[in-house]
């Protein structure tokens, strides 16, 4: 082999502590190298001409390049060798650059160390054969999890594109925390106003089938080709026939079931439509709280249903889809706030979160749209909002900012001053932090115009005085401690991952950070890709987000899917595992071992042996490591290719 290395400046980032001169000088020594330079930029478009000039000069059938991160660059780089007319996978990278000129100071050293890397890559590279992709059809549905605004807008981008869209929600209808909210900033529009006629969309267009309250029980499959399970949770009612006349809402004697749309605000009936604008506009029975099926009595609403909608004998239904892209939006949670004992949480009935709040307001909410104090009905006129409740806060597990709390906070404070006109707001921050268009503006103006007072510092304690609440904190900008009598107390609660979503993660087959939030397959280049060929993320589930970036992501994510969509053909990555038949004692290690479930036991002359489904198989490798006979052996990364790198660095 006729091996080329190309050591990369990259600017200062690599040459400002690496003699990269003296790495190249050096490659020309190791075996099979028979040229090697080094360049400022390998991957701008004179450093690529410059690779494929010199593999045409001086007749290359293997490259090493020197410089960056292969999850950035090897793309570019084997695109590179493709147009000089060689496989691609006759390439190796060495990353100098993360692994050695970021992370050390020492010029000779970081010199050294890049010359071994060096070494190991073409030792490698000796070993390497072309791989070949195989090509294989797309099954061109998409599949989107969750129905919030990001949710909604990546379906009906699809949609539009002329997709089918499969759309699930695991409550009773779409819209997700936009739904509840009653204003939106930092225009202080109305927020259903919006959302309502996006929904209805949804509902309407052909090329959308909704699943309400259904939740993802199994997927399989690879891109192009995934095969799901939905579960349709029963809701005791024939939504086909149900029309939403809400008669049964209206007439049921059980009023004590819980009310998760409202926030728990107050109670509602067993049989239950959310809200007037809910899509589906559907009713469903809460089976906790319906005398029916509990102590089989009652059956009021199946007496008075005009259309015998009401069926008590329905059962959960699994239904199988097959799509060729998933796009997961999820959403978000908040933070359990009743863990701040200090603030009140749980114990005081005056104390609530800022999104019990926003039901308040909201002309649809338990109240009518009119603030009252939980405890006693009043009106209150004090009334004070404590930010960072859940983010920020390493004593919680929470460090992290979850960005949007400040605005909304500024929104409630003028939506009080709108709504209660001789109220007082007082927030208590730790740092404003409104980044987006028209926001700064937004909090000044809940300050100016408004009149709100904002308090630079932290909350101790929230305790009763008489009927009110006393608010004791810090004024960190007078520098004096300050006490506050509230009437009702706000906490700006932070987001945190949806509940369930690292089990999601495990049925999509896609990672998550410490937090439970999904991970991008690259934070600057792939916001909205994942490791997992076609999963994709919109809004929240991927990290706290407002409105206008949680749509910006969905259309995003439809984008991606209509791009891949766009070919008839899709390429698989030869870069997996293949079994050596013969050595295969059918152990079945391999297939109990497999995260991505791509290996299959088959039947050969009477014997087990294992076999890797191409299409399925993502090239982790942990079967590699797992089979006690060295029968699998992943493509690329094979033993002796490893080997051959170990061999080259430990030299002596």
């Amino acid at each position: 082999m006729r091996i080329g290395v190309f050591v990369c400046h990259c600017g200062s980032n690599i040459e400002g502590t690496v003699d990269t001169a003296k790495v190249a000088e050096a490659s020309k020594e190791f075996p099979g190298v028979v040229f090697a330079t080094d360049t400022m930029y390998a991957c701008s478009e004179p450093g690529q001409d410059g690779i494929i000039e010199a593999i045409k000069e001086h007749e290359l059938d293997g490259v090493v390049v020197a410089s960056c991160t292969p999850r950035m660059h090897e793309p570019t780089f084997r695109r590179t060798l493709e147009r000089a007319g060689l496989n691609r996978y006759l390439f190796e990278m060495a990353n100098i650059r993360e692994h050695v000129s970021w992370i050390g100071r020492d010029r000779e050293a970081n010199t050294n160390k890049s010359v071994d890397l060096v070494r190991m890559a073409a030792a490698k590279l000796l070993n390497n054969k072309p791989l070949k992709s195989k090509q294989f059809g797309i099954n061109k549905k998409v599949l989107v999890l969750g129905g919030g605004v990001a949710g909604i807008q990546a379906a009906l981008d699809c949609a539009d594109g002329g997709l089918e869209v499969i759309m699930v929600e695991k409550t009773s209808t779409i819209g997700g925390k936009m739904a509840k909210l009653d204003k939106t900033f930092p225009t202080v529009d109305c927020s259903s106003c919006i959302l309502g006629p996006r929904m209805v969309d949804v509902a309407q267009h052909p090329n959308i089938t909704l699943y309400a309250y259904s939740e993802i029980e199994e997927i399989g499959g690879y891109v192009g080709n995934f095969d799901v399970k939905i579960k349709k949770k029963a809701t005791y009612v024939d939504w086909d026939a149900c029309t939403g006349c809400g008669l049964c809402t209206e007439k049921c004697p059980s009023k004590k079931a819980d009310d998760p749309f409202n926030e728990e605000l107050g109670k509602t009936t067993a049989i239950n439509i959310p809200f007037p604008q809910a899509i589906p506009k559907k009713a469903s029975i809460d089976p906790k709280f319906c005398l029916k099926l509990i102590k089989d009595k009652c059956g009021v609403c199946a007496k008075i249903c005009p259309t015998e909608a009401i069926d008590y004998t329905q059962k959960d239904e699994i239904i199988s889809e097959s799509v060729g892209a998933i796009i997961t939006a999820t959403g978000f949670d908040l933070f359990d706030w009743t863990v701040y004992g200090e603030y009140g949480g749980g114990k005081y009935p005056d104390v609530i979160t800022s999104l019990q709040y926003e039901r308040m307001l909201s002309a649809s909410g338990p109240t009518g749209g009119h603030v009252k104090r939980p405890s006693d009905g009043k009106e209150p006129k004090n009334v004070v909002f404590i930010q960072c409740v859940g983010s920020r806060d390493k004593s919680v597990g929470r460090p992290y900012c979850s960005g949007f709390c400040c605005m909304y906070t500024a929104k409630q404070a003028i939506l009080t001053k709108d709504h209660i006109p001789d109220s007082q707001s007082y927030v208590f921050y730790m740092d404003i932090r409104a980044p987006g268009k028209m926001y700064d503006e937004f909090t000044r103006r809940a300050q100016e115009e408004y009149g709100a007072r904002y308090v630079r510092g932290r909350v101790s304690m929230v305790y009763p005085k008489g009927d009110n609440l006393l608010v004791r904190g810090a004024d960190t900008l007078m520098g004096t401690q300050m006490e506050v009598e509230a009437d009702l107390v706000v906490l700006a609660v932070g987001a945190e991952a949806a509940s369930g979503a690292a089990q999601l993660a495990e049925k999509l087959r896609i990672s998550y950070d410490s937090y439970g939030f999904y991970m991008e397959g690259h934070p600057k280049l792939k916001p909205v890709e994942t490791n997992t060929a076609g999963v994709y993320l919109a809004g929240s589930c991927q990290g706290p987000k407002d409105i206008p970036s949680s749509v910006g992501q969905g259309s995003a994510a439809a984008s991606k899917v209509l791009g891949l969509f766009s070919k008839d053909q899709l390429e698989s990555d030869p870069q997996i595992s293949v079994v050596d038949i013969k050595r295969c004692i059918g152990c079945g290690k391999c297939i109990s071992t497999c995260p991505f479930g791509a290996i299959k036991e088959v039947d050969f002359r009477g014997m087990k042996k294992a076999e890797v489904i191409e299409t399925v198989c993502q090239g982790c490798g942990i079967c590699t490591s797992t089979c006690p006979q060295g029968a699998i052996q992943l493509q690329h990364f094979t033993d002796n290719q490893i080997l051959a790198e170990v061999n080259a660095v430990c030299r002596f």
